[in-house]
């Protein structure tokens, strides 16, 4: 398989499309309002609870600036949320790059949009396997798979995707907007892909943790097997 190799990039990239899934919600109003401020013409893509907080947050601008990513792709999520954003749009979005002509033409023969800005956290794995009555099923319900997947991406993309991985960076998010007329700037980028993949791999060192330090007859008790 031959790799993509980029030559050309932007430096500053002007906030348009933010693709927002949290499970923690401190700091959102923040986000969401800090990027309107600088970013009028952003528009939010969501699912589920972060759908909700997001339009709680915007009121009556939510018509205009929310969309939610069922609507978005076309397809129902997966019940119990399994399945929201694995989807050839959603990646499309966040992997395409900017200068490649054929990602322009993908872009446009299915009516994807470029996201610029990725807010994602994640379950909260190692908080529910630390409970006392916490169970294989627990912490197997507890993976997360998409957020990783989006952040992975946005960070594999920091050429022109902002990949914010946890609430703490919110403020220094809005900082970097003021600073350039509603852009995020290439060297802030990469750091925040670096960030972004730490955050990945101590969440899945967690879960491979998990995994080898429970026996597996405990997985067996945890269910009819049937």
């Amino acid at each position: 398989m031959a790799l993509n190799t980029v030559t050309d990039t932007s430096d500053r990239v002007l906030v348009r499309n933010v693709l927002l899934s949290v499970s923690n919600k401190a700091g959102l109003e923040e986000l969401v309002d800090g990027v309107l401020k600088h970013c009028p013409g952003a528009r939010f893509y969501s699912t589920g609870g972060t759908y909700r907080a997001v339009e709680s947050i915007l009121g009556d601008r939510a018509e205009q600036k929310l969309v939610s990513v069922e609507r978005y792709t076309g397809q129902p999520e997966l019940q119990g949320g399994l399945v929201k954003t694995l989807d050839y749009k959603v990646h499309l979005g966040l992997l395409s790059e900017e200068f490649n002509e054929d990602h322009q033409r993908d872009i446009e023969r299915v009516g994807a949009v470029r996201f610029d800005l990725v807010a994602v956290n994640l379950y909260p794995f190692q908080e529910a396997v630390a409970a006392a009555d916490a169970t294989p099923e627990t912490a197997r319900g507890n993976i997360d798979i998409g957020g990783p997947a989006m952040l992975r991406a946005a960070a594999k993309n920091y050429l022109r995707v902002a990949p914010v991985c946890d609430p703490d960076l919110y403020r220094e998010l809005v900082s970097e907007l003021a600073a350039n007329g509603g852009a995020t700037g290439l060297k802030f980028r990469y750091r925040l892909a670096a960030r972004a993949f730490r955050h990945t791999a101590d969440y899945d060192a967690a879960v491979a943790a998990y995994f080898s330090e429970t026996e597996p007859a405990t997985a067996a008790a945890a269910y009819r097997v049937r």
